[in-house]
């Protein structure tokens, strides 16, 4: 795909606002603290032809006031050492960008990354931390008269929660709608609560510091120089109501709630989960680990204020035998995924903090491998459900745009292992179902 730069623009709020420096919580500063991405397609409109500038324009025009709300977006980060970052609130604006291509939106396919790479601001990360973008924007006119529209948003100042906020109330204001929600800025929602002296339940321990191994392998250097490859992969609403069935088999819960049903979220992660090692042909002794992230909003006592805007997940890690997580029913595999979840309680939370706050440095708990700045490798036999496809085994779960009930996967996986996951992904529903029969 061949998409050339038109023009790049700063765009500042249109307003001025606070200036001044806002620290970030823990929970920022660990785990990814790079750019992350999202990108948006837009079929052929009448309007995208007709009255292009009208289209930019309005962009433009909202985004500036966006920017006065969630003036951090247009502020800077800078390091304050020890590994750690403060935010400068300086108003020096956002970058934004007109692109055109001469491809159509149906030369994407299936729009798998890296198909769409060109389609998404890249970051110089060459230039030090305190000269780089919050947020990036890209905007892609296609041949066919559709548009893309591309964000790669930093990673230490918002988790995917307040990234759909922001886009959301973006979105509002470019079709003249006042904002429905308001960020809540101030990170001392987190920062000044702390786990009660002599509280040791929940106590956290870094998950992950007892990462496996492959079986027989002293480090994972092997495993880190594999190619890997990315997937994007759908499961129909029946698919994924057929997995809900198969998790919550012999699962004993009833509606009046003594046990509850298995979540769409927990069935497809457990089966992915075992798809992969499936896939990866781990030895039945061989010990596994799945890496999910909680979104703590509403589990904080008490629950964090309407609109947090910033970095409000943790990792939780199921674990398992891969022969365990094989051989027994699905809903074996969700349960393990349920229990890491319900594990992200207040004082587990706090604990957590509490842990990252008396770190001397934490460039040992960061990725941010853009920077030269790699935290540890966790791909076979671990994988994950993150924001991010970089690395063997990690994968994010979205809805279809579609609006359907389906679910989209984007995986990335070591390509010795893709087509085997492939296979298992959609072959175990169907096999399933046979057996049932018989």
């Amino acid at each position: 795909m061949v998409v050339k730069i038109k023009r790049c623009y700063v765009l500042k709020p249109s307003t001025p606002t606070l200036q001044g420096s806002l620290a970030l919580s823990e929970l920022d500063q660990v785990d990814t603290i790079s750019h992350v991405s999202i990108i948006y397609f837009y079929r052929p409109d009448q309007n995208f032809v007709s009255q292009p500038d009208a289209i930019v324009n309005t962009l433009k025009d909202s985004l500036c006031r966006a920017l006065v709300p969630f003036y951090p977006l247009a502020g800077r980060l800078r390091w304050i050492g020890g590994g750690r970052l403060e935010l400068d609130c300086n108003g020096m604006g956002v970058q934004f960008i007109e692109a055109e291509s001469n491809s159509k939106l149906d030369d994407l396919g299936d729009f798998s990354p890296p198909e769409y790479d060109y389609l998404i601001p890249t970051v110089d990360y060459t230039l030090a931390i305190h000269e780089l973008p919050i947020l990036l924007v890209q905007l892609t006119r296609f041949k066919c008269g559709g548009v893309s529209l591309g964000l790669t948003i930093s990673h230490a100042v918002v988790d995917g929660q307040s990234t759909f906020h922001f886009i959301s109330e973006w979105a509002r204001l470019a079709k003249g709608e006042p904002i429905g929600v308001m960020p809540f800025l101030d990170r001392k929602a987190f920062q000044a609560r702390t786990l009660p002296a002599g509280n040791t339940l929940g106590r956290y321990q870094s998950e992950l510091d007892h990462i496996p191994l492959l079986l027989g392998q002293s480090d994972d250097i092997e495993e880190r120089m594999k190619k890997t490859t990315v997937a994007m992969l759908k499961l129909t609403k029946h698919q994924v109501e057929k997995l809900k069935r198969m998790a919550n088999e012999g699962n004993g819960y009833n509606h009046s709630g003594t046990k509850r049903a298995y979540t769409r979220y927990e069935t497809v992660a457990g089966h992915i989960w075992r798809c992969v090692s499936k896939a990866r042909v781990h030895r039945n002794e061989q010990p596994t680990a799945m890496g999910v992230y909680v979104d703590l909003r509403s589990r904080m006592q008490p629950p964090l204020p309407q609109g947090y805007f910033g970095n409000a997940t943790f990792y939780g890690v199921a674990r398992s035998l891969a022969g365990d997580l094989v051989s027994k029913p699905l809903g074996y595999a969700s349960s393990r995924i349920r229990e890491a979840i319900e594990k992200m309680s207040n004082d587990y939370v706090l604990s957590a903090i509490d842990h990252f706050r008396n770190q001397p440095d934490l460039t040992r708990f960061q990725d941010l491998h853009a920077l030269g700045i790699v935290g540890a490798f966790h791909g076979n036999p671990y994988l994950e459900v993150v924001r991010t496809y970089d690395f063997d085994g990690e994968s994010f779960l979205l809805p279809s745009p579609d609006g359907d009930g389906s679910m989209v996967l984007t995986l990335c996986l070591q390509v010795a292992h893709m087509d085997a996951f492939k296979k298992h992904f959609y072959e175990d529903i169907i096999l399933h179902k046979l057996y049932s029969k018989l």
